[in-house]
């Protein structure tokens, strides 16, 4: 996940608002078996005689958590989240999550079925979308459909099999979830514009539920099923994917973080709730959907092959709770100290499954502040980049119709960067150059080749490495076209509003104030590599990272 502005400390409100939230729920302290102990005000030996008195199963978890090992064993989040999830089933659902697209808000009578076009959010549970799609159906006791309609651009340099399998194996999982709680889950193969509303009519739905995209295909389907849905067919968007739903958060295109800060924290008390449970559904279908071979479906993706899955990486709901399971027990506590250092184990590896919606960040978020005692300024540190900074790039998206061009930098870098466009470029690499990672610059080249090879570059490196792009190309322009090229073909997170931003906050300085100025950069903020050296090993990073053949 890209990460404008790293080194802004984070929000001590919000780190206060957590503190509060988290005082009785924090498990792991419970789990490890200190917090009740306290070092200041108890004695010595009374100390050594609580001590004395646990179990060697506990004895071996604190071991463990002093070696930085696990200290529960693995798998215990998945429990822990369907059990509260059960325990907040009949949670009200708040309707500034959603809006109407259409005039009609009644499903008309002789609907057989309400169907959830699902396009952003790739998940069964923690998914306010189809929270509220269920909701909607059991009111007028009708079953419940999900779709998805599967586009892959044609002759696109960023349709890779990396993207594409991880989506597709995604929901697959979903297809499981659905199958198991008498949703109907349907893939369409092709765009929702030309497809959904004949899909809806064939099948005499009675409102449509759709999650949100900021970005520009996205709306532009959204706009299309609009246009060819009948007038009496409500059709809904809910913000699945924010805390906080970007309409509610603000309603302008804000500056920087500042700006936005303060307006998502004064919500978090209203929106940063448990979420219910998506449960079986008890009005069953008469007609079934077509059942996906999916082995066929993944083989017959006419995508390019070249840029591989990864292997870390596993898709769906549950390696995604389990990898945020892992960041909670293993890394959390490192990453106020250490989320800036490429060779520390420190940061949360999630950005994968929240970009397809595998993950609810809300549920992340919740997840990780019940922890708050033990991880300390992390919680803070964590919650700033995945709820301020992240939901701040849909802002941006959202409100800014130039999202990936120069034209969407604010005046001043602009006019700055276009000022400095003829300056001499110590060296000039092409795309290819640039892709293949051959450059003077072993640092560089290393956050290429990890990016190339690993689907993701680490989130310090990514500032480093766009700005560098500015600096060794011909222009401005041709150095945000690159950046953006790269990350959406490389990156697993790719094709989202972060990994725009973090391009145009590094290339045109969006979120960002303008710096003493200098060549080529104008008043761009500067990185060097130098700069790296103060911050971690840049030689071990190099040599684990050494390029091989591109």
């Amino acid at each position: 996940m890209h990460r404008s502005l790293l080194l802004i400390p984070a929000s001590k409100y919000i780190w206060k608002f957590l503190t509060l939230e988290s005082q009785r729920h924090c498990s792991f302290t419970k789990l490890v078996g200190l917090s009740s102990i306290n070092r200041t005000t108890m004695p010595a030996e009374k100390r050594k005689a609580t001590f004395a008195k646990m179990d060697n199963t506990k004895q071996q978890k604190l071991q463990a958590v002093k070696n930085g090992k696990r200290g529960r064993e693995e798998g215990w989040l998945q429990g822990v989240v369907a059990e509260q999830r059960k325990e907040k089933k009949d949670l009200k659902f708040n309707k500034k999550r959603l809006r109407f697209l259409s005039q009609a808000q009644k499903i008309k009578q002789g609907s057989e079925g309400v169907v959830y076009w699902m396009n952003r959010d790739h998940r069964v549970q923690d998914n306010w979308a189809l929270i509220y799609a269920q909701q909607l159906a059991l009111e007028e006791k009708l079953p419940l459909h999900i779709c998805f309609c599967l586009v892959i651009p044609q002759n696109s340099e960023l349709a890779t099999i990396r993207h594409f399998g991880f989506m597709l194996r995604g929901l697959e999982e979903v297809a499981k979830d659905c199958s198991a709680l008498d949703i109907q889950f349907h893939l369409l193969q092709g765009s929702a514009g030309e497809l959904l509303p004949g899909f809806v009519a064939d099948w005499s739905f009675g409102a449509v539920v759709t999650d949100f995209s900021p970005l520009r295909t996205p709306l532009q389907w959204v706009e299309e099923v609009k246009k060819g849905l009948p007038s009496d067919i409500p059709f809904i968007q809910v913000d699945a994917h924010n805390v906080v739903p970007c309409w509610v958060a603000s309603d302008k295109l804000e500056y920087s973080a500042r700006t936005i800060r303060n307006k998502i924290t004064k919500l978090l008390n209203e929106f940063l709730t448990e979420i219910p449970l998506v449960d079986k559904h008890p009005h069953t279908a008469l007609r079934t959907a077509k059942p996906v071979d999916w082995p066929e479906a993944l083989s017959s993706l006419e995508v390019d092959r070249t840029v591989e899955e990864v292997d870390w990486a596993k898709s769906g709901t549950a390696a995604g709770i389990a990898m945020l399971e892992s960041f909670i027990d293993l890394r959390l506590k490192n990453f106020a100290t250490q989320r800036n250092n490429p060779n520390s184990s420190a940061v949360s590896q999630l950005s994968p499954w929240i970009r397809f919606g595998h993950l609810s960040a809300q549920r992340v978020v919740l997840q990780v502040k019940r922890c708050g005692k033990s991880a300390g300024e992390s919680v803070s540190s964590f919650t700033e980049e995945l709820v301020v900074r992240r939901e701040l790039t849909d802002n941006f998206c959202f409100y800014n119709p130039s999202y990936d061009s120069m034209k969407g930098a604010n005046d001043w870098a602009q006019k700055t960067l276009k000022d400095h466009a003829k300056d001499p470029r110590p060296y000039v690499y092409t795309r290819e150059q640039l892709e293949k990672a051959q450059t003077h610059d072993k640092l560089w080249n290393a956050a290429q080749y990890q990016m190339v090879i690993e689907g993701k570059m680490h989130g310090f490196l990514r500032m480093y490495w766009a700005k560098k792009i500015l600096e060794w190309t011909s222009s401005p322009e041709g150095a945000l076209s690159i950046a953006i090229y790269l990350n959406d073909r490389y990156e697993l997170d790719g094709q989202d509003p972060n990994g725009f931003v973090g391009c145009m906050w590094s290339i045109c300085g969006v979120h960002d104030q303008g710096w003493a100025e200098r060549p080529i950069f104008g008043k761009i903020r500067y990185m060097n590599y130098k700069g790296c050296t103060r911050k971690f090993d840049v030689s071990q990073f190099e040599k684990k990272y050494c390029p091989k053949d591109l």
